[in-house]
């Protein structure tokens, strides 16, 4: 992948985020942490509502890849669990529920689209 390859990518994820954090916050839930980096990983957001947060990993999809979920390799969620785990050591208190959320972004040009993996590592 070339450098403008790259940045295209970047730009592109960058705009999913944006995307899935408006559509959460649309639900009720509050952005806590944006990009948040800290040992072992990055973390695209962490969101809460209720005494609940879902640390949220945004996988933008152009229309000719068939990729999702599947496309979270081990080696990913380890450093995501790792990252998950660190965020919560800075909290000042422990939240009642806790789990991944996978947002699947279609980058259809006609409108995106998210597809939702609540509770996405249980059980994997």
């Amino acid at each position: 992948m070339g450098v403008e390859d790259r940045r295209a990518a970047l730009a592109r994820g960058a705009r999913a985020e944006a995307f899935v954090a408006d559509c959460l916050e649309q639900e009720g839930w509050t952005v806590l942490d944006r990009n948040w980096r800290g040992r072992g990983g990055e973390l695209d957001l962490v969101v809460g509502r209720d005494g609940a947060v879902r640390f949220v990993e945004v996988k933008a999809r152009a229309l000719e890849d068939p990729s999702g979920l599947e496309s979270i390799s081990y080696a990913k969620r380890t450093r995501m669990v790792r990252a998950a785990e660190a965020w919560m050591l800075e909290q000042p208190e422990d939240p009642r529920e806790v789990c991944f959320l996978i947002a699947v972004v279609d980058l259809d040009p006609t409108g995106w689209s998210v597809e939702w993996f609540d509770d996405a590592f249980d059980g994997r």
